[in-house]
């Protein structure tokens, strides 16, 4: 499975958006398993159900990372992929205000992003690469710039796997081709068919570079220990055991972390922003922007930690400031130029101010305009500097020391440039 040698010489390195990546000798998958904090690992190893992990540790490499804020799916799925933050590939959220257009959209068509990815840029160098995503919010950003016409790349989304073609995705008849049934979104089992599909992928298109990223469906519903999520992880150790077995080097990461946001009756614990806003400076004049809104809000209602705020003109900023932070649920609130330095965030895309709520409570406009009827469960959410911790495993040792602050988005030069080559 190693790559051919006289590419290799041709092309010894890869350069996208700043960085220098090695060719692999070998084919290299990075996974993100999204919504997976530290813990589900700790608690899976000191129990002793993860034992491919377990042993993928002892003979590789086991770090912990810091993801991106705001700690949502795009712009950490967006910087692992592209390798930088969101100031560089642009995507600061799942959802935000456009202020060219003066409408409120969806960031996930790939016109949004500033930044080419490291599998664009390695099918550009002569490499095959791979990606499968579990939600179809994300494919056309992490597919961005692929060309399937020439046999060299493969993407598609776990969701709507019977709509990929040669031509879309560059694989026909996915669902044959996994031997897995189309899966409900709701549900372990689209992270399934990431995995499954992954490995067959593995076996058979033997991609130089892969990328597979599951949905966080069960880590919204169930924590660290709990019954659905040790049935979860143990599902993710045994195909952990088959993507390493099949000799490629394996690097898990995650896209952020999450944590219980309800009282004690059960509920959500909500600070509606919008509320709070509009008894302050009059209905409407303000706008408050939950970059966590996407179209799945069975998982979380769109509820997070993290919240941009657009401020009319000639309000008294410092006062709205002062206020905000006196807030008990709020943990930070940040200028437009404060939030953008702190977490590398393009500024003409977070607004005014950035607020963020404290561990376990969560952002929200006003009670009306949540639907919290999909919820299955007491809710578990992320967004905040709480959710940032997530773990970083390679199946094998690296060569050099980690002298600096990790990143999740560090995951792809940890695989290619530090990992000791056999």
């Amino acid at each position: 499975m190693s790559l051919n040698a006289a590419s290799r010489r041709e092309v010894p390195y890869v350069h996208a958006n700043g960085r220098t990546y090695q060719w692999p000798q070998r084919p290299v998958v990075v996974v993100c398993i999204d919504g997976s904090e530290p813990d589900y690992i700790a608690s899976g190893l000191k129990e002793g159900y993860l034992p491919n992990i377990a042993r993928i540790i002892e003979a590789g490499t086991c770090l912990t990372a810091k993801s991106v804020i705001p700690s949502f799916t795009n712009p950490n799925n967006i910087s692992i992929i592209t390798g930088r933050p969101p100031s560089v590939h642009g995507i600061a959220g799942n959802y935000f205000y456009d202020t060219s257009s003066g409408t409120e959209v969806m960031m996930n068509d790939a016109r949004f992003m500033r930044a080419e990815t490291i599998l664009k840029a390695f099918q550009d160098a002569g490499a095959k690469v791979a990606m499968v995503t579990a939600k179809d919010k994300l494919c056309a950003l992490l597919a961005k710039g692929l060309d399937f016409s020439k046999g060299q790349a493969v993407a598609f989304s776990a969701e709507k796997a019977d709509r990929a073609t040669q031509t879309s995705s560059g694989i026909d008849n996915v669902l044959e081709f996994s031997g897995l049934p189309l899966p409900e979104v709701y549900s372990a089992d689209l992270s399934e068919f990431v995995f499954a599909a992954g490995v067959r992928l593995l076996e058979t298109f033997t991609p130089d570079l892969m990328y597979l990223s599951t949905t966080d469906y069960v880590q919204h519903k169930a924590g660290p220990g709990s019954a659905d999520a040790k049935s979860f992880y143990c599902m993710i150790d045994r195909y952990v055991g088959e993507l390493d077995a099949l000799g490629c080097v394996l690097a898990l990461t995650a896209d952020h972390g999450m944590n219980d946001k309800f009282r004690s009756d059960g509920q959500p614990d909500v600070f509606y922003l919008q509320e709070w806003l509009d008894q302050r400076l009059g209905e409407g004049r303000a706008r408050v922007i939950l970059p966590i809104t996407d179209p799945y809000v069975g998982h979380h209602g769109a509820l997070g930690s993290f919240a941009t705020v657009y401020l009319p003109a000639g309000v008294n900023c410092s006062s709205v400031i002062a206020d905000l932070r006196a807030a008990p649920a709020v943990e930070l609130v940040a200028t437009n130029a404060e939030a953008a330095a702190a977490f590398e965030l393009p500024e003409d895309r977070i607004g005014d101010l950035v607020v963020i709520s404290t561990r376990h409570k969560v952002i929200g406009t006003s009670a009306d305009r949540h639907d919290l009827s999909g919820l299955s469960g007491p809710l578990r959410s992320h967004g905040g500097i709480s959710e940032q911790s997530v773990p970083m495993i390679l199946n094998r040792k690296i060569g050099r020391p980690v002298n600096h602050e990790l990143r999740n988005f560090d995951v792809f030069d940890i695989a290619l440039n530090a990992v000791l080559q056999e």
